[in-house]
């Protein structure tokens, strides 16, 4: 047989030129010694299975608790003062969200400005009235098979704006001193007028499940929108326990996805930490001033390859050095020195490959 000529890289040889590659560049991590377990030394052994053995421990000491999740039902069972002290706010428009303003409503100077509200600029996208979404709609539903409701609530309803607003007002005060018996509401003799019997009713219904599914029944077509469900637990204060007991209070520097999962998401720090800023921490236009140094703190993480000094760091703080220490070991590198720029086949993580 004839001989049959091949290209190859190398110098033109005569004769026949057969084809060979150039061998893979291995690093001492993921070579198939390396790979082989009986060729550990047997202290390596060791290490790993401690570190195993660690890890499968901590795991399931550690491990994220299944919380369950907080709903006006055991809210209402667990914090029955607080949930009827938040009813009343909901109606006398006191509540956090009844101040809010857009999108839930129209509150005047209740929108945070600094230089401009973006607040402001949709409107009220999702109307909440806190009286009839969190009380008064959920007991017209009560009343139609519950007479103990319907005449409290006609009562109410026949009254004026402003008579309407004293008797919350004067329940919103009294309900401080509530007591239960039997659990039951019992509040001091006030000027609340048919505020008791309804709010007794309100309970009953947070209690039995009911006022969940109407909060979430009050939505055009799917019923996984928790917004009103979330807003009444938020106003009260049993939200905020349940937070500051799983260190999620802003004062506790709590962020996470997962609750239990300490210490979470490193890059949702960011912006929680212009909370925490002394002069900052109190002040009405927090969320912008957050939303600016957010802004402003990406913008330079950005420009840091541009940035003289900050790029440097690296170079002057050789921290890399330190994590491939084997490497530079037995690499001093190029002419130029140990961190000139080298081809990507010519660094660690290029041989690691």
């Amino acid at each position: 047989m004839g001989n049959h000529r091949v290209a190859s890289a190398g110098p033109r040889a005569v004769g026949p030129t057969y084809v060979s590659e150039a061998p893979a560049t291995t690093s001492h991590f993921t070579s198939p010694s390396a790979l082989n377990l009986r060729n550990w030394p047997v202290s390596t052994r060791l290490i790993a299975v401690i570190v195993l053995a660690l890890t499968l421990g901590l795991a399931g000491v550690l491990s994220s608790p299944d919380v369950p999740p907080v709903t006006v039902a055991t809210w209402s069972r667990l914090a029955p003062a607080d949930f009827l002290a938040t009813a009343a706010t909901e109606l006398d428009g006191t509540s956090e969200t009844a101040t809010y303003g857009q999108p839930y409503n129209n509150t005047s100077g209740a929108a945070q400005k600094l230089l401009f509200s973006p607040q402001t600029w949709f409107g009220v996208t999702q109307p909440v009235d806190t009286a009839q979404a969190f009380v008064l709609g959920p007991l017209a539903s009560l009343a139609t098979a519950d007479p103990a409701i319907a005449a409290p609530l006609a009562t109410y309803r026949a009254a004026s704006p402003a008579q309407q607003q004293k008797w919350a007002s004067a329940y919103d005060t009294a309900v401080a001193k509530v007591k239960f018996v039997n659990g039951s509401p019992v509040v001091p003799a006030a000027n609340d007028g048919p505020m008791p019997a309804l709010m007794a009713g309100e309970l009953t219904l947070a209690r039995s499940g009911a006022l969940d599914t109407d909060l979430l029944s009050q939505q055009p077509f799917y019923g996984t929108n928790f917004t009103k469900p979330l807003l009444f637990i938020e106003d009260g204060a049993y939200f905020a326990s349940q937070a500051q007991a799983m260190g999620l209070t802003g004062s506790q520097w709590g962020v996470m996805n997962e609750t239990g999962s300490y210490p979470g998401q490193p890059w949702l720090w960011l912006y929680t930490l212009w909370y925490q800023v002394p002069g900052w921490t109190n002040s009405a236009n927090i969320d912008m001033i957050a939303i600016y140094m957010t802004g402003l703190a990406t913008i330079l993480l950005l420009l840091v390859p541009f940035i003289p000094g900050l790029r440097d760091i690296p170079r002057l703080i050789p921290v890399h050095r330190l994590i491939w220490r084997s490497w530079y070991r037995s690499d001093p590198g190029p002419a130029g020195g140990a961190d000139a720029p080298r081809p990507s086949d010519k660094t660690p993580a290029g041989q690691a490959q």
